[in-house]
């Protein structure tokens, strides 16, 4: 992954938003994403699917949900640039997540099928 790529993948708010939460939680599903951010599915689903198509993104199927976590391809470098600005910026995310602490039904990672 180049500068550029990354760059322009995190260029808009959105996305920045979901990998920003995505990194601090580990790895969280569309619907915990929607809540958090506030969006609908389709919109949240078409920005996982770029981020996913730059490298930033990998996914897993777990049931019926498809939990999205940061690639672990990415360069290093790409990690650090991630971590300092969750670093540096704790506030950013403040109001996604208290939604998303308040989110009732959060999908189970430890059953087979929710």
């Amino acid at each position: 992954m180049s500068p550029v790529e990354l760059f322009k993948s995190l260029a808009d708010e959105t996305r920045l938003k979901s990998v920003l939460l995505i990194k601090q939680k580990k790895e969280l599903c569309v619907c915990e994403l929607m809540t958090a951010l506030n969006l609908s599915q389709p919109k949240v689903s078409r920005h996982l699917a770029q981020l996913k198509r730059a490298g930033l993104l990998s996914d897993r199927r777990h049931g019926q949900w498809v939990f999205y976590r940061i690639s672990p391809e990415l360069p290093g470098w790409c990690r650090n640039i991630l971590w300092e600005t969750s670093v540096t910026n704790r506030n950013y995310l403040e109001v996604e997540l208290q939604r998303l602490s308040q989110m009732g039904d959060r999908p189970d990672r430890s059953k087979k099928f929710c």
